[in-house]
């Protein structure tokens, strides 16, 4: 039994390339069978990491290929662009066995954001059928992420989150949810182990993308917060089989693209304004550009 589950643990990996609307795909994640490998919050698959700790293929799989890091090493992580334009991506690295808290990530002493589109874009610049820079493209995007000081030897986690992205099936205003991975890795030695909590919260910014290559900022949808667009604990209400757009909550707002920084590093605050809008409540999403107090619109 064990075997088959691992064997359709694999499948699931392999199926979710076709079926995500983003990952990390290098390093290999966690992997789920619920959403052929896929974490997304519209789907109702709220994280931290597409499937807990306790199913890690680390944990579970003889096969899985484990990964020995130090600290103070830059890793290289990758995802595919997935014909999707916008948003932003987190990494933050926590003990394996804090893996299954969300707080754990948003205060891990040290994580990176960047664009999306950091050194990736459309396959033609010009095609501009669903907007400047919107168009189809399935390259990979990278960024480095450096291994914090204060991660004890053992087993670690490394969360990826893309939020933020649009053109939402093909519709140029709509934004998508968040969408989660993990991998886990194991450290052993590197630069000195420094105390837990010594390192204060180092958070660190990446700007530029494909629609604004050079600067500081990014292209993106809906929000520039994680959390505005995870859908709470909702899932979709009556998925069908025939129906796509019935099997998620999304698109998490109608509000056409913004540009600007994550959050965190938004001089004005990232003041929102908190909105009902569709299938649920989503916490500070935006129904429409006049809402978004710390974007620029890039249509109107």
């Amino acid at each position: 039994m064990r075997t088959s589950v691992l064997s359709l643990l694999s499948c699931a990996v392999l199926a979710s390339q076709a079926l995500a609307h983003s990952m990390m795909t290098v390093p290999r994640g966690r992997g789920n069978l619920e959403w052929f490998g896929t974490c997304a919050s519209g789907f109702g698959c709220h994280g931290p990491c597409e499937s807990k700790r306790a199913l890690s293929p680390i944990l579970n799989d003889p096969t899985y290929p484990i990964q020995t890091i130090r600290r103070g090493d830059t890793l290289t992580i990758h995802w595919q662009r997935f014909n999707h334009p916008g948003g932003f991506v987190r990494l933050a690295m926590v003990p394996f066995e804090e893996s299954d808290d969300w707080a754990a990530f948003n205060s891990a002493s040290y994580s990176k954001f960047s664009c999306y589109e950091s050194n990736c874009g459309p396959d033609d610049v010009n095609d501009s059928y669903f907007g400047p820079m919107n168009g189809p493209g399935d390259g990979l995007c990278s960024t480095s992420f450096t291994v914090p000081q204060d991660l004890p030897d053992g087993k670690v986690t490394l969360q990826w989150i893309w939020y933020g992205g649009g053109v939402y099936y093909g519709q140029p205003e709509s934004g998508f949810g968040e969408y989660y991975t993990c991998t886990d890795y194991v450290v052993q030695g590197g630069q000195e182990q420094l105390p837990r909590g010594s390192m204060g919260e180092q958070k660190i910014w990446q700007g530029g993308d494909a629609s604004n290559p050079g600067t500081d900022v990014c292209k993106y949808w809906s929000s520039n917060r994680i959390g505005d667009c995870s859908f709470g604990d909702q899932k979709p209400a009556n998925p069908r089989p025939d129906d796509l757009l019935s099997q998620s909550l999304e698109p998490c707002s109608r509000s056409g693209s913004f540009v600007g920084k994550a959050a965190e590093f938004d001089s004005r605050g990232g003041v929102m304004r908190k909105k009902r809008w569709g299938r649920g409540i989503r916490s500070d999403a935006y129904v429409n550009a006049k809402i978004n107090q710390t974007g620029t619109p890039l249509d109107g």
